[in-house]
């Protein structure tokens, strides 16, 4: 565990680098916050309520689920791993002293954690300059529910891009994967629109899939909606987090054997 732990320690340190892009980001969070205020702000101009929610709530609801999907990084993932095998320099993660599914995770977290310190300054910020009117359930539970399947999520979207990077091992080129998973992600997860806007019969469908508790459903519980659905959430993405780890180390062993490496 310490070794990992120093893995996100210093993936954390080398964003520093980066700060322009952090910085890039927190801007990027910032218009689609304002965004958000403009355009809901219009639509309950006219409507107190539009499918249940008030303009507090789908405010909130928005910021919220506009932050888990900008520090949502694991996109990285695929692409690093896609590359170096592409190279011929994914030698260097086989021969490290750590499971390379896990290494991958502690270097997204660091990573993510540092664009969390950016991206929530700049988001309170904007909310306390523009007194936006904001709405959070104050249940200790439900708050800690949340936090629980937002850790949860993100670890299984990591997960589910080192499955898609090491589809490099076999066909080299995975950029149909990525399209395919980032169009289903960006619509699922409900990081554009509450997911409650759409039919019961789609809600439905969706619930069996992972997705539909990354960001949407801890969205809502952090706002005080779909409260009956958190334990479900944590189940469904504890099994699909312990199925990925199972999938993820079979399919590592099984297609490296084909992996021609060309030097650290």
């Amino acid at each position: 565990m310490k070794k990992y732990l120093e893995v996100a320690k210093i993936s954390f340190k080398a964003q520093i680098v980066y700060i322009f892009d952090v910085c890039i980001a927190a801007v990027y969070m910032v218009t689609k916050i304002l965004f958000a205020y403009v355009l809901w702000g219009a639509v309950f101009r006219e409507n107190e309520t539009v499918a249940g929610f008030t303009y507090p709530a789908m405010f909130t609801y928005y910021i919220f689920s506009s932050f888990l999907s900008q520090i949502e990084l694991s996109g990285n993932v695929s692409e690093e791993i896609s590359s170096s095998i592409r190279r011929g320099t994914f030698s260097k993660f086989m021969v490290i002293p750590a499971g390379t599914q896990t290494y991958f995770i502690a270097q997204t977290f660091g990573v993510m954690l540092f664009y969390l310190v950016f991206i929530l300054a700049a988001s309170v910020a904007w909310t306390v300059l523009f007194r936006a009117r904001f709405m959070m359930t104050s249940n200790p539970v439900l708050i800690l529910e949340a936090i629980i399947m937002i850790i949860l999520g993100l670890v299984f979207m990591i997960q589910l891009n080192y499955f898609l990077g090491i589809l490099a091992f076999k066909y080299l080129d995975i950029s149909a994967f990525l399209m395919i998973k980032s169009n289903v992600v960006a619509f699922i997860t409900g990081s554009l629109v509450p997911l409650s806007l759409l039919p019961d019969a789609v809600i439905t469908v969706m619930r069996i899939f992972p997705f539909y508790y990354v960001t949407y459903l801890p969205s809502m519980l952090l706002i005080g909606k779909n409260t009956e659905e958190a334990l479900t959430g944590i189940i469904v993405l504890s099994a699909w987090f312990l199925l990925f780890t199972v999938l993820n180390k079979i399919a590592y062993n099984k297609l490296r054997v084909i992996y021609d490496g060309v030097g650290i």
